[in-house]
């Protein structure tokens, strides 16, 4: 079992900058990708941006370019780093991690970006 827990949403102005982080916990041998996607309202969850191993990232085109996920394995917490946010980019973001092929999730950190 593997468990996420996400923290640094908030509110921010269009322009700004927040850090997302999510501490990962419990079996993390084995581990294939992490990464972080979101669900704005009345929409499908889609990827934002992922880290596999090497430490080869992917990110949505929509993000490329502002975001910038990361890894820190001594404290094995992966972390999203959005700048020239969008309020567009208004969303619950949530974490995962797919190991063995299954898909943990954390609960979701709500980012809202407006003025």
């Amino acid at each position: 079992q593997v468990q996420l827990v996400e923290s640094g949403g908030g509110l921010v102005q269009p322009g700004g900058s927040l850090r997302l982080s999510c501490a990962v916990s419990g079996s993390l041998f084995s581990i294939d990708a992490m990464g972080w996607y979101r669900q704005a309202p009345g929409k499908e969850r889609e990827l934002v941006a992922v880290i596999m191993g090497g430490g080869i990232t992917s990110y949505a085109d929509s993000v490329k370019g502002r975001f910038t996920i990361s890894r820190e394995n001594a404290k094995n917490t992966v972390y999203l780093q959005m700048n020239t946010l969008k309020p567009e980019d208004t969303a619950v973001y949530y974490c995962n991690v797919f190991r063995l092929s299954v898909n943990y999730w954390g609960k979701g950190t709500l980012v809202t970006v407006s003025s």
